[in-house]
């Protein structure tokens, strides 16, 4: 078995034409395309999302993030007019976010943001090493409330197009609010679709994990070891817990859908294989020669190459076996990243 040390980041290069980067998501959310690698020989397989329930046996478990995208971008301007983007990245209490604030160098301490009618103002209180602001909001009511009428979703920075609805971003499971991405693997899901799964004895279970923009971070280290990963919370309940180690006992498989989940799961598994309600900080790094404890499938989208989440992928189903999926991906012309096509790793 191959060191971990072995790779470095441009072992994980594919070549991706600018055309197959999805700009909307498809009219039909379950209407996407589906690949099904077989991780242990590598072939493939073209279906559509909706026939995921065909890979599905009665005892699974998926396993889905619950977490809720918040509508984290705000557009407002300065008292002298100036305009100013504020994408909030984490709440700090007492009505202090930690934000990144373009452009940067009008943002020093003091600075004034008015949003809206000035409903919402912002002023900021510290500059951090790396730019991060930490910004103090000003408003009547409910923040989520204002952010709901004021924000806009913060959507990834290779989309380029306006979003026409907002609850496209967000799974039909979130309940959590909290993430600055939306956990995308899920976005396949329809309600009829999870209920046909549920009909035919597949389980489910819900992690929370809220997803930071770190997860759009390039990996500029030319050895992947040398990269570090940004820290995001994540969360089990007891009821979570006990499907898990019920599905582990009776033999059946823990799929889960997309990397936050699989993510959520190997940070929190005990040594022994079970698990318990838990919630921490979670930097872990998965690339080739991790061991999984916990998963046995993933459903997932197609990734930016040279990223952290190509080299998760290529650690459950082996690099080669990857890579060549995606080259048939980019040859049939599949849709790519968060409003693209999925695979079902298995």
């Amino acid at each position: 078995m191959e060191t971990k040390k072995t790779y470095q980041t441009k072992d994980f290069y594919y070549d991706l034409p600018e055309e197959l980067i999805a700009q909307t998501p498809l009219q039909r959310r379950d209407a996407s395309r589906l690949m099904v690698l077989d991780r242990e020989t590598g072939a493939v397989e073209h279906k559509h999302f909706y026939d995921i329930i065909d890979y599905l046996r009665p005892g699974d478990c998926l396993v889905m993030n619950d977490s809720r995208v918040l509508p984290a971008r705000l557009l407002g301007h300065r008292p002298t007019g100036g305009a100013v983007e504020v994408l909030l990245l984490r709440d700090l209490g007492d009505k202090r976010w930690e934000c990144l604030c373009k452009p940067g160098r009008k943002m020093q301490v003091g600075s004034e943001v008015l949003f809206g009618d000035g409903e919402l103002t912002a002023v900021v209180r510290e500059v951090r090493e790396d730019g991060n602001r930490v910004v103090e909001f000003q408003y009547e009511g409910i923040f989520l409330e204002v952010l709901e009428r004021l924000g806009k979703m913060p959507l990834p920075p290779y989309i380029k197009e306006e979003l026409a609805d907002q609850e496209r971003y967000q799974t039909v499971y979130s309940r959590e609010v909290g993430s600055a991405a939306a956990p995308t693997a899920g976005l396949h899901f329809t309600e009829e679709l999870l209920e046909k799964i549920r009909e035919k004895g597949v389980k489910e279970a819900f992690v929370t994990l809220h997803v930071g923009l770190g997860t759009f971070r390039p990996v500029k280290a030319e050895q992947i070891t040398d990269h570090h990963m940004h820290s995001e919370l994540c969360m089990m309940s007891a009821e979570t817990a006990a499907v898990l180690n019920e599905t582990k006992q009776n033999g059946g498989r823990i799929i889960c859908v997309g990397t936050t989940s699989c993510r959520t799961l190997e940070s929190l598994v005990k040594a022994d294989g079970t698990f318990e309600a838990a919630s921490k900080w979670t930097d872990i790094f998965i690339y080739p020669g991790y061991t999984f404890k916990a998963m046995d499938g993933l459903i997932t989208n197609f990734h930016l190459p040279e990223s952290t989440l190509v080299m998760l992928v290529s650690a459950f189903a082996g690099r080669e076996h990857v890579l060549n999926a995606y080259a048939e991906a980019v040859k049939e012309r599949y849709r790519f990243f968060s409003f693209g096509d999925a695979m079902c790793i298995l």
